[in-house]
């Protein structure tokens, strides 16, 4: 997950000449090492660069400062330590190096910018163009400046030339919802209602557009409907929202506007002023480009955001992906506990920032967190989910069966029959008893998982092999397994559960087969690169069944992994017969708990069915491969259920080409193409 930051210019330029919009935080401290003493230049400069490949952008400031004192005029170290501290969050310090740098056509994009900011926060709006004219510019640097000198415009009172001037601006196809949504928002600030609503309107109806920035669309309709609302039109403003709510299905934010917008509150313009103005468009440019591989450009725009507006809720909630991305738990917390108490993204913050404390080994601190979420909130889900998968992520399952437990009689008790959403209850609390070897009481509850949801992948794929593991409803476990590879076809965990199935049951050529698709599928795993080495041996391959321990071992497995597959290197695996004991199931006429984690003393014991997702995520569930659609769905509503969040509705478009004329041509019974992963 940690990338390296070393080439801050070449990655950055190449992403501004490369960014297609329709195809593609302050950064916390980590735990600092003891700082190295550094007397020379070369010195002071190595140790920057190896602060930054370990992503401690604190400890790479320090020693860009330190060479800086040995060759003041540097431009590549200035360039260096800006870019460090814009994305550190460090603004006002970045500026001087920023005035500097103001004519360096390698970085001037984010020079120049940085000095527009400035200015708007000032409210020395007639320097905001000047800042804004680049030697060098790509289609998103045209897009940035124009939209950032059209809000220094609204501050020197000129709305109606900041509107003409977006007017005029050509380029490519997906700068249409960006310019219809930042007219509406001008037009909207200057008073210019005719204008405004036309422009509102436009982007929010702009679906197709909007499938390359769900987010931008999703804040033009709430711009739209805030609008219709302060100009008297409520039920044209709850007409909106209900028409998006088709397909932005459980959008946190629109639900918090419709409660308030149906309650006569006042709703706020989403740019009141022009450094919110300028600020949005940051925001909505970052949230379009973090598609993955481009955290450090991200960020940096994400920051200037908060260096115009330091409370936006979305901002500080994308930093702090970031920071989850780059394995920063505790910048990610930082940044969590930022977000205002009245946004309605505060609760989700929350979650995930318990989620945090857990990986810091933090487990008292997380569990208090999260009970206190569940104490205010006893009917939201999510803190059940997060809680127990504290609990189960240190191997106290008792502790996570009792969440779950509670989360369960919390629905009994409303009287109301499960949603499809809540199926991830009883399948955790199934995979809990069944760690604790309790399975009479596992069995009901992925039987009641899939009773709520029959085609849930996950559910399909544990209960069916925990069934071949221990040698019961052969034929109905392995139909299970099976389903659950058509529905995830991509899986490579679920497609090594189908073969090592084969290979439990003694079906070596049939193992061999799926387990082969399953490497393919996901190659660096070494467990699944070790069963594929064991089913080559048992088919007389063994030079090859060599290669794949060899391989398992060099990705690093775990230490019984690593063990067992050493041992395999030296000895081979022992004939059928003498491994039996180890390698088949327990007889029928038993029910004992699956395998234990402890490896056999010949083979590797596959791990519990679809590993890693014992500690389930608050926001993005594992999904199919592919989806048969409901009556009343959309792809937004798809992407909620499926996916865990109806912004990535844009993923299955990607998969769905057909669709892209229009998104909203979807009808029951067809069948979709969804990612594989979450």
């Amino acid at each position: 997950m940690r990338k390296r930051l070393s080439g801050w210019l070449a990655l950055l330029a190449a992403a501004s000449v490369a960014a297609a919009l329709p195809a593609a935080a302050s950064q916390p401290d980590p735990a600092r090492p003891e700082p190295v003493r550094v007397t020379s230049f070369s010195g002071a400069f190595l140790a920057a660069r190896v602060a930054e490949a370990d992503n401690d952008l604190v400890s790479a400031i320090d020693y860009y400062k330190k060479a800086l004192a040995f060759d003041p005029e540097n431009i590549g170290l200035q360039q260096s330590l800006m870019l460090a501290l814009i994305s550190r969050g460090r603004f006002d310090e970045a500026l001087p190096y920023a005035d500097k740098l103001k004519t360096a056509a390698e970085v001037e994009r984010f020079s120049r910018l940085a000095l527009a900011v400035d200015s708007l926060r000032k409210k020395e709006y007639g320097q905001v163009d000047y800042w804004m004219k680049l030697a060098l510019s790509s289609d998103l640097d045209t897009l940035i400046t124009a939209l950032v000198s059209a809000w220094g415009k609204v501050g020197e009172g000129k709305g109606a030339q900041a509107v003409a001037a977006l007017d005029g601006l050509k380029g490519p196809e997906w700068y249409r919802l960006f310019l219809s949504y930042h007219k509406g928002l001008i037009a909207d600030a200057a008073g210019l209602a005719d204008v405004a609503r036309k422009n509102y309107r436009a982007a929010s109806e702009d679906v197709t557009a909007g499938s390359a920035a769900p987010e931008t669309w999703l804040r033009a309709v709430e711009a739209y409907a805030g609008y219709l609302s302060r100009t008297g039109k409520k039920q044209e403003a709850l007409a909106v929202i209900d028409k998006a709510g088709q397909m932005a299905t459980g959008s946190l934010p629109l639900t918090q506007l419709r409660a308030r917008i149906e309650s006569g509150a006042a709703i706020a313009p989403m740019a009141g002023s022009p450094t919110d103005g300028a600020a949005e468009a940051l925001l909505n440019l970052a949230t379009a480009l973090n598609r993955g591989g481009g955290e450090p450009f991200v960020q940096l725009y994400l920051q200037y955001a908060l260096a115009l507006k330091p409370d936006s809720d979305v901002a500080l909630v994308q930093l702090a992906a970031v920071a989850e991305q780059q394995q920063d738990a505790q910048g990610a917390i930082d940044l969590y506990r930022r977000v205002p108490a009245d946004s309605p993204l505060k609760r989700a913050s929350d979650l995930q920032m318990g989620l945090n404390l857990a990986d810091l080994d933090k487990r008292d601190e997380a569990i208090a967190e999260l009970r206190r979420l569940i104490d205010a909130e006893p009917g939201d889900m999510r803190a059940y989910l997060a809680l127990g998968g504290v609990y189960a992520s240190k191997e106290d399952y008792r502790g996570a069966a009792t969440v779950y437990d509670e989360a369960v009689a919390r629905l009994e008790s409303a009287g109301q029959k499960a949603s499809s959403a809540d199926w991830n209850i009883w399948y955790q609390r199934g995979i809990a008893y069944e760690r604790l070897k309790e399975w009479p009481k596992a069995e009901p509850n992925f039987r009641k998982a899939l009773e709520i949801n029959p085609e849930q992948p996950q559910v399909l794929n544990y209960l069916g092999y925990s069934w071949v593991d221990m040698n019961m409803n052969l034929d109905e476990g392995m139909d299970m397994i099976r389903r659950a590879v058509e529905l995830r076809p991509s899986d490579g965990y679920i497609v090594d559960s189908l073969g090592w199935a084969h290979y439990r049951l003694g079906q070596y050529d049939e193992a061999v087969t799926e387990l082969e698709r399953a490497v393919s599928l996901k190659p660096d795993d070494p467990v699944l690169n070790d069963h594929l080495g064991d089913a080559y041996w048992r088919v007389g391959r063994k030079l090859e069944a060599t290669f794949q321990w060899a391989h398992a071992r060099d990705l690093k497995p775990d230490d019984a992994v690593m063990e067992s597959v050493r041992r395999k290197l030296v000895e081979g695996l022992p004939p059928v017969e003498d491994s039996k004991a180890a390698a088949m199931p327990a007889p029928a006429s038993a029910i004992p708990a699956p395998a234990p984690a402890v490896p056999a003393p010949a083979e590797t014991p596959r791990p519990a069915p679809n590993q890693r997702s014992d500690t389930p995520t608050v926001i993005a569930p594992v999904v199919p491969a592919s989806y048969t659609v409901q009556k009343g769905q959309s792809l937004w509503s798809i992407a909620a259920d499926a996916l865990g969040n109806g912004n990535r509705y844009i993923e299955i478009l990607d998969l769905n080409p057909e669709l892209r004329g229009n998104p909203g041509r979807i009808r029951p019974g067809q069948e979709l193409r969804l990612p594989a992963g979450n």
